[in-house]
């Protein structure tokens, strides 16, 4: 079973959104099922195979308030740029609020990351490459 420090280890290794795919591989190396991130607080939980839990909050994490008013496009133009490296990881989650994303949910078996409104709608799903 994974450990916190395993994967904050390799979080540390992430800069941008062109990093996301290697995180992923990392962390399903290690036996990570699923992560569910919330934007608001940045809490990421991790789950394994057996669907237990562990949670990491970020250090140093201002609480964003979730737009109301959800944009599948306003994302879109976020993840855009944030894959091709343009943004770090606290500028992408203040754009994904703005979008009224409530929070994201990465399915390593699946390998995707689907990204979802207060309400539960999906707003983008993606497929991660493999690397």
């Amino acid at each position: 079973m994974f450990t916190i420090e395993d994967i904050q280890a390799a979080a540390s290794k992430v800069k941008s959104g062109s990093d996301f795919p290697h995180f992923i591989k990392n962390i399903k190396d290690l036996g990570v099922k699923r992560n569910d991130v919330y934007v608001s607080n940045g809490l990421s939980v991790y789950f394994d195979d057996e669907d237990h839990a562990q949670q990491i909050s970020p250090e140093e994490y201002p609480a964003l308030i979730i737009n109301e008013e959800s944009s599948s496009d306003k994302l879109k133009h976020a993840l855009k740029i944030h894959q091709q490296g343009e943004t770090d990881y606290f500028t992408f989650s203040k754009q994904a609020a703005d979008a009224g994303v409530e929070k994201w949910v990465t399915d390593l078996d699946e390998m995707t990351c689907t990204y979802l409104d207060a309400e539960g709608n999906e707003l983008v799903k993606e497929t991660i490459p493999t690397v």
